[in-house]
């Protein structure tokens, strides 16, 4: 079910509200920056109804509004976002399913709300990002190709996007979740691209070792992209060594970042939200 509420500042957010098992923690998705809600359907259709799961749009992606002010696209906005939804949605403690820019909410939270979090999975994202996958990322951002076809989205989303498992059927729910058709009749991204120029005026991302250790009380997957030019082996290696209860995964195959759609990742996924109460 969509759901709309406000933001602290009055601003529309959006979200996607699955029911279930109340007994049960909650799910809470939070995807990526050029991403949405639509990322976590399949997710949400095998564990929905097991127990509630919430996938969040954030301020300008998605069905959630955009922002007049560059300055509203800051991590800091988007964390009280977070928490502005889980207010709204009656959500106090979940387990966090976060892609990319949402692992990074995610490890953040861990030091504002450690008890909100039950349990965290980090989707090819870690203290570090290297510049190289940031580049890649902030020009995706920034651009949009204004596409005739569902079809043309799809052959522009296999020539500018690192390597992806996906089948045609895939890669077509993949760009219908990019892209969306304007009434202009072409296709354009569902996401604000004036976020790029947030994102070079907020300068360099600092280290996030101090966040991802607060991580350290909770149960927490590691998903990495095995081709991922983002998130290096090296920094995985370190999670892995300085988080006593770190499961990871390497997605082969696959740069940034995985679907969660891969079949390694469905198994991964599920054994570790089965195993949370």
């Amino acid at each position: 079910m969509r759901v709309f509420f406000s933001a602290r500042d009055g601003l529309r957010l959006s979200a996607q509200d699955f029911a279930g098992d109340p007994a049960r923690t909650p799910i809470l998705c939070l995807s990526g920056i050029t991403r949405n809600s639509d990322d976590f359907a399949a997710l949400a259709e095998r564990h929905a109804g097991k127990r509630r799961v919430l996938c969040l749009d954030h301020v300008g992606h998605g069905e959630s509004a955009r922002s007049d002010r560059l300055s509203r696209y800051a991590i800091e906005e988007s964390l009280r976002d977070v928490l502005d939804a889980m207010a709204a949605l009656h959500c106090h403690r979940a387990v966090f399913v976060g892609t990319s820019f949402g692992g990074i909410l995610t490890m953040v939270m861990a030091v504002l709300r450690p008890g909100a979090i039950a349990g965290a999975v980090l989707n090819d994202v870690g203290p570090v990002l290297e510049p190289v996958g940031l580049d890649h990322v902030q020009n995706f951002v920034a651009r949009d190709p204004a596409l005739p076809t569902l079809d043309r989205c799809v052959e522009h989303l296999k020539a500018s996007l690192p390597p992806l498992t996906i089948d045609e059927e895939g890669w077509r729910r993949f760009a219908a979740g990019t892209y969306a058709r304007g009434d202009d009749g072409g296709w354009h991204p569902r996401w604000d691209i004036r976020i790029a120029q947030a994102m070079q005026g907020g300068g360099a991302l600092p280290s996030l070792w101090g966040p991802f250790g607060a991580l350290a009380h909770a149960p927490t997957l590691l998903l990495r992209g095995e081709l991922s030019e983002l998130l290096s082996v090296e920094t995985a290696q370190r999670m892995r060594d300085e988080h006593p209860r770190l499961d990871f995964v390497n997605i082969p195959g696959t740069g940034h970042c995985p679907t969660l759609e891969e079949p390694l990742a469905i198994a991964a996924l599920d054994r570790f939200l089965d195993a949370i109460p």
